[in-house]
């Protein structure tokens, strides 16, 4: 077992893990929306489900993720997707807005799930404080999820808001999404986005850290590293 670092292992599946059940949440997210708004396509096509089998993507929730922990080793809350949700918006009693909340859905079931591990986090971790980090994790995992997916990026869920909210083509659309994610990585090699990112993902950390201040301020510092 050496060079085996089994403690940088244990560490990464936790995170793995909790990055394929908040997924899955993700997933769900949309299609309990969109289903709740009239779209009969999630339930059909098994969908309305939190089994994460139904919703993992090969490349994007599995391959992804796992280079990105054990390869590269990253420090930061690793992101991902999973098979998209296809909903049938012409049910939608109004199209449009009904579509952006469906598609709202997936990154709002993450942070309601991180914002429960806050709340849960306040009471537990003094009591029990070997849940700190499994805590720590799911809250982290969550909150880039959540707003990994909002960046206005197709095939992103916040490119599809601004397609809508721009009245883009789909076309073009697809076009900008076939290259979009080489871009956006190729782009991270740059300073100025870097910062960008790294500015936006710490914003939006802070409500839930305010929310953990406020319950329990001896819990932040466990909780929020």
């Amino acid at each position: 077992m050496d060079g085996i670092d089994l403690a940088f292992v244990r560490s990464g599946l936790m995170v793995f893990l909790l990055l394929v059940v908040s997924v899955a949440l993700h997933e769900w997210g949309h299609a309990f929306v969109a289903d709740l708004l009239g779209a009969d396509t999630p339930r059909s096509h098994g969908r309305m489900t939190l089994n994460p089998m139904v919703h993992i993507d090969l490349v994007g929730t599995v391959i992804f993720p796992l280079v990105m922990i054990f390869l590269f080793r990253s420090n930061f809350a690793p992101y991902g997707w999973g098979r998209p949700v296809l909903t049938n918006s012409a049910n939608f009693r109004h199209r449009r807005a009904y579509d952006i909340l469906a598609t709202l859905a997936g990154s709002g079931a993450n942070f309601v799930l991180a914002m429960l591990a806050v709340v849960i986090g306040a009471f537990v971790v003094p009591k029990q404080p070997d849940f700190a980090e499994l805590l720590r994790v799911l809250i982290s995992v969550n909150i880039t999820l959540g707003v990994f997916n909002l960046l206005p990026i197709p095939p992103l869920d916040g490119g599809y808001i601004l397609r809508l909210l721009v009245g883009m083509s789909e076309e073009t659309y697809l076009s900008i999404a076939r290259w979009s994610f080489l871009i956006f990585f190729a782009a991270l090699y740059l300073e100025p986005v870097r910062v960008a990112l790294n500015l936006v993902f710490n914003l939006s950390y802070m409500p839930f850290f305010a929310v953990c201040e406020w319950l329990n301020p001896g819990v932040a510092g466990l909780l929020f590293q």
